[in-house]
């Protein structure tokens, strides 16, 4: 991890030391600059995780990705840092909390600070973190976008929600570390097989200060904090990738699908 470049790029000029005020401006600062977006597998392209491409792409190529990108990544910068981490793995249950008990499909991080844990999380879309939440259930914690609270499932199990017009389960998940070869299966099953809507359908998401952008295909949505959302449907591939530069802050890939795969979400 070259910590200069994570930093430029995110736009983070302050100290460089494990404390909370570094692990909660870091967490702000990497959700505003750096979207959320799953054009790799849109297009049909890997999603490699070391280091180098994670830089590559995110950093030098001033694109986004998704939880395994966005999080492995945020773990590098942290460790540089000095903090101590470790890799998660979530079963999502948004927008399906009573359905069948779904796969590990999501990562989020764990920090250890001064003995005290904190959840962090910078690849959930629309609803990401944009701040560390104590490990600590039944508490309702504030960040600089919405509010939210761990439920203890067991004794090492926890779901975490976000308060919206209620309270709405986001993923649940257990304190067992996993490795990097955990989260290649999860994001190459993400890639390839033939119900991931990944593949299908383009989503992106960016958090700024006071709101948030969200694209789900064609449709963009901006939520400001204490206003009702607006949303506008994107009647072209020109129109999405004006969006995905503008809104999400992407230097889109020129790739042969782009143009024919835009022209058929602006359809949808």
């Amino acid at each position: 991890m070259d910590l200069d470049r994570y930093c430029s790029r995110i736009g983070y000029a302050g100290p460089r030391e494990a404390s909370l005020e570094v692990l909660r401006a870091l967490h702000a600062q990497h959700a505003e600059a750096i979207a959320f977006e799953n054009l790799n597998p849109l297009l049909g392209l890997p999603v490699p995780l070391d280091p180098d491409s994670l830089a590559r792409k995110m950093v030098d190529g001033r694109r986004g990705g998704w939880c395994f990108e966005q999080n492995w990544l945020f773990r590098l910068a942290l460790e540089a840092v000095g903090f101590r981490v470790r890799g998660l793995a979530a079963r999502v249950l948004w927008r399906a909390p009573d359905g069948p008990l779904p796969p590990r499909s999501h990562m989020v991080l764990e920090i250890d600070l001064d003995g005290r844990l904190y959840l962090a999380d910078v690849g959930f879309g629309g609803v990401s973190l944009t701040g560390p939440v104590r490990l600590e259930p039944d508490v309702e914690q504030t960040t600089p976008h919405e509010t939210f609270r761990l439920l203890r499932l067991d004794t090492d199990e926890y779901v975490l929600e976000v308060r919206l017009d209620q309270w709405a389960p986001m993923y649940r998940f257990r304190r067992e570390e996993h490795l990097l070869p955990d989260y290649e299966v999860s994001s190459f099953y993400l890639c390839h097989h033939p119900s991931s809507f990944f593949r299908r359908e383009l989503v992106a998401a960016r958090a700024f200060s006071g709101g948030r952008f969200a694209l789900r295909n064609n449709k963009l949505t901006t939520y400001r904090v204490g206003a009702p959302p607006e949303s506008v449907t994107l009647p072209s591939a020109t129109a999405i990738r004006e969006s995905l530069e503008r809104h999400f802050l992407l230097d889109v890939p020129d790739h042969p699908e782009l143009a024919p795969s835009l022209a058929r979400i602006a359809q949808m």
